[in-house]
């Protein structure tokens, strides 16, 4: 099975030609795991290029800078693995936290296999985020809504931490509810793999009003 999208993709992200090699490792890892594990929406392996791994990449593209990522909830990696993946020749480090022990088992083998710079870490988001202060960047995609994303990410996002959350078209809704507890500075990116989505790019977090 092959994407048509990724000659594309990988031309336009300027990774060299071993890096796109471990990028198809992984999507094979993917593949292989996935009737076992259930790491994506079935439906999205066909498009896992367009889907996925372009999606993933442009958040590395909003820290061209960055060197140490942490990703929240990292599921089949995306982003946080393929993250890894791709930005290993610029020198960047990333944590993976994921509390269910049978995606990091996909997790743990694929980065082997791929030689990726991540660590994974089998743990509830809220019992470890306090260890990863000093960071670049957080992100999460698919995970939670802001509101629940700024609760767990504080500790971080107050204290000079970039966050990247991959948001669908509800995006504006989510962050009228979290205007409501907290004080974010924010922008919104918009997403190059679907016209509704949006990057929420935040450099600052003050406590909630009601504190």
């Amino acid at each position: 099975m092959s994407d048509p999208d990724r000659a594309r993709i990988l031309a336009a992200s300027g990774v060299s030609r071993e890096t796109a090699e471990l990028l198809d490792l992984y999507v094979a890892q993917l593949r292989r795991w996935q009737p076992i594990k259930n790491l994506v929406g079935p439906a999205t392996l066909a498009e896992v290029w367009s889907r996925h791994i372009d999606d993933a990449l442009q958040l590395l593209d909003l820290a061209p800078e960055a060197r140490t990522w942490l990703d929240l909830g990292s599921g089949a990696g995306i982003p946080g693995l393929i993250l890894a993946i791709a930005g290993r020749e610029r020198g960047i480090q990333v944590d993976l936290v994921e509390s269910n022990a049978r995606k990091c088992a996909f997790l743990t083998e694929t980065a082997r296999l791929t030689g990726a710079p991540a660590r994974v870490r089998n743990a509830r988001i809220e019992t470890v985020i306090g260890e990863y202060q000093g960071v670049d960047i957080v992100c999460a995609r698919a995970l939670a809504p802001m509101t629940q994303l700024l609760a767990w990410t504080e500790p971080l996002l107050k204290t000079g931490t970039t966050g990247l959350f991959p948001k669908g078209r509800d995006v504006q809704a989510e962050l009228t509810q979290a205007a409501a507890q907290w004080r974010v500075v924010n922008d919104l990116v918009p997403s190059r793999t679907d016209s509704e989505a949006r990057i929420v790019r935040v450099t600052a977090l003050a406590a909630p009003s009601h504190r």
